[in-house]
């Protein structure tokens, strides 16, 4: 009998810890969870956004019990990567020790795009389309960030 490989860790890091971040965790721990073990953070936490929970479950994943967290909770423990998902937690990313490799990929911001929607039903529609943009980012791990890596 093999001794089970280790799952590779990643933290996905955004500003708010409420959107993308929360969407990037669960998309890796369903869809990759046999390979990767997947947290998010925010260096400005606010709660999980109620359209991010809806179009998950629209993909058949449930965020519903996540919640947002600081990424100083973080700091020190072993991460594979860390992985910046906006621009601002990307230039504001504490320094994380040991062999972690930094990776940047980032994705428009569905709350803002949805901000000046015409109806409920358009703005759900750019928290779809990031959703997806992200389900590719996690369908192709690692590969997707190391074409990303820093």
């Amino acid at each position: 009998m093999q001794p089970m490989a280790r799952k590779a860790r990643v933290l996905y890091l955004c500003t708010g810890n409420s959107c993308r971040s929360q969407m990037a965790e669960g998309l890796t721990n369903a869809l990759r969870g046999d390979k990767f073990e997947a947290h998010s953070a925010g260096v400005e936490p606010k709660p999980v956004d109620p359209r991010a929970v809806k179009v998950m479950a629209e993909a058949g994943i449930d965020i519903s019990q996540q919640t947002s967290k600081d990424v100083g909770q973080f700091i020190g423990q072993p991460w594979d990567w860390v992985v910046t998902l906006c621009d601002q937690a990307h230039e504001s990313c504490p320094f994380f020790p040991g062999p972690v490799k930094r990776a940047h990929a980032g994705f428009d911001d569905p709350p803002f795009l949805a901000q000046d929607a015409a109806s409920e039903e358009e703005a759900l529609n750019h928290y779809r389309r990031v959703r997806d943009q992200i389900k590719a980012l996690v369908l192709g791990l690692p590969d997707t960030l190391n074409r990303q890596d820093q």
